[in-house]
């Protein structure tokens, strides 16, 4: 993790802290304008990897020898559909619910660039929750406000604790971003 400063080119204080708990030597990015948007002939299994490049390349400064640039994208995939932050309270309900008592996808792309190379790959954790009742849905979703989470929730959060049963794949993963997979490609560069 010494040998490089990593640009992290994300507001994710999760992917903040788990950089933290890695040792990396990073700082964080200036905030900058990055489309979203995804064509929807993009296969889902490659929207997370699509989404990081493009964030990537709207990164606009120059990278300096020695720093990697790191960006990632997240998506929380059920029944073939892509569940997104939550707009507000009743959406964030409505993900849950959908979630509740059932096995979805995190997908998680990362870029890592430097001035002379580029590497995306991309890594999926299967996840399955524990049914819960509406109340304890509603109590997650008031306690922990989890707007700003694909799928309305933390793993690292109450609702990982009580809800996942299992998971198949990188824990990282679902937090937002895959450590392992991390380790590997940044040792590759």
């Amino acid at each position: 993790m010494k040998n490089f400063k990593i640009i992290l080119a994300s507001g994710s204080p999760r992917r903040k802290e788990l950089l933290e708990d890695l040792g990396a030597d990073f700082r964080v990015a200036s905030l900058f304008e990055v489309d979203e948007t995804v064509n929807s002939t993009i296969d889902i299994e490659h929207v997370a990897p699509y989404l990081s490049r493009r964030k990537s390349r709207a990164y606009k400064k120059p990278i300096a020898d020695g720093e990697v640039l790191l960006t990632a994208d997240t998506v929380v995939i059920l029944d073939e559909q892509i569940m997104g932050k939550p707009k507000d309270r009743d959406d964030a309900f409505d993900m849950l619910s959908k979630l509740n008592g059932r096995t979805h996808r995190v997908i998680t792309g990362i870029t890592l660039r430097t001035n002379s190379e580029q590497r995306t790959v991309s890594t999926t954790t299967e996840v399955k929750f524990r049914k819960l009742k509406d109340e304890q849905l509603w109590w997650y979703i008031d306690t922990y406000k989890p707007f700003d989470k694909a799928g309305s929730y933390g793993a690292q959060e109450w609702i990982g604790l009580a809800a996942i049963e299992w998971f198949n794949g990188q824990y990282t993963n679902v937090v937002g971003l895959p450590t392992t997979t991390l380790m590997e490609e940044l040792e590759r560069l």
